[in-house]
């Protein structure tokens, strides 16, 4: 089999994948908010921004605003489904909440996509109330990472508790009045065991993390997925992600690394040299093994994908057909 036909079929799926969306040049996308008006201040802006983003008021109105516009209608036709179906039946309508799923690699600016999206979903008229889970706090404690031998896996899947992520979400979606998740601290790097997330039935909740949209454990299993009714995946050219993950390792040595209760403050004070090493190595031997192996190849499962430049902006935007 000659070289060119090998390269032909591995590229098969992934071109079949992006045929099920339209792809929408950022010039375009941005003419879906015309006339509406941008609800976020500067500072609003610049508070949401993750260290290393460059999110900008033109970012915000150009390319989330029209985003937030989309899941808004989502939201109210579900909403209008849930009430139709309920009428149907004839029960009493019991509207539970809409859940959007933000995914990507480590470095890419998903939790950024997802505050931006909390704070502009909650100034639409019908998704006042909105929430923000991470998937950090589904991740095992790291007492029992160690008693499984996988502390250096953290972030793969094997790394979270996935049954209770289900059961978590399907708790939410079924509409009860309040739900706990478990709450992690990036500053200690690890499950905080008298800390939680309490979700009491928001119009939307949003849920953020590297694996939310892997398919079932096991073949009749219940994936995470299943449970969202909207995702937007984040994505960029692999280069761009490294180079952004080094440069946000370095910015956090004089910030959260140099708390003297950080997990990471062995790594405050080397020097650049020896923290770029340090990065890469951390880079090469667990983010982008897991982000090829297990991150990267759920892409296609997303609704929508926002694919990032080389400056961290939004270029495109690229929506699956209905």
């Amino acid at each position: 089999m000659s070289e060119s036909t090998v390269a032909s079929e591995d590229a098969a799926p992934e071109t079949t994948a992006r045929g099920l969306y339209r792809e929408i040049p950022r010039d375009e996308w941005a003419r879906m908010a015309a006339g509406i008006p941008q609800p976020l201040s500067e500072t609003e802006v610049v508070q949401l921004r993750g260290l290393g983003d460059r999110l900008d008021m033109a970012e915000v109105r150009e390319v989330y605003l029209p985003l937030s516009r989309l899941l808004s209608l989502y939201a109210s036709a579900t909403k209008r489904l849930g009430a139709d179906t309920a009428d149907f039946l004839g029960e009493t309508d019991s509207t539970t909440p809409f859940i959007v799923a933000v995914a990507g690699s480590v470095a890419v600016g998903k939790s950024t996509v997802a505050r931006l999206l909390r704070e502009l979903m909650s100034r639409w008229p019908g998704t006042p109330r909105v929430e923000l889970v991470t998937t950090d706090g589904f991740l095992y404690p790291n007492a029992e990472l160690e008693r499984r031998g996988i502390m250096h896996r953290k972030g793969f899947p094997e790394s979270y508790d996935r049954r209770a992520m289900v059961e978590f979400l399907t708790q939410v979606k079924s509409g009860a009045a309040e739900v706990r998740a478990p709450f992690y601290s990036h500053m200690r790097y690890d499950i905080i065991s008298d800390a939680h997330v309490t979700v009491r039935r928001p119009d939307v909740v949003i849920v953020e993390g590297l694996n939310v949209l892997a398919p079932p454990a096991t073949p009749n299993g219940v994936a995470v997925s299943d449970l969202f009714d909207f995702s937007v995946y984040v994505d960029a050219d692999v280069a761009h992600i490294e180079s952004w993950f080094v440069d946000r390792f370095l910015a956090l040595r004089q910030g959260a690394f140099s708390n003297p209760n950080s997990f990471f403050k062995v790594f405050a004070d080397l020097p650049d040299e020896e923290a770029v090493r340090q990065a890469l190595g951390f880079w090469n031997d667990i983010n982008l093994p897991n982000l090829r192996e297990n991150v990267e190849p759920t892409r296609h499962r997303a609704r929508l994908i926002l694919q990032k430049g080389a400056d961290h902006t939004v270029s495109s935007v690229l929506l699956r057909k209905l």
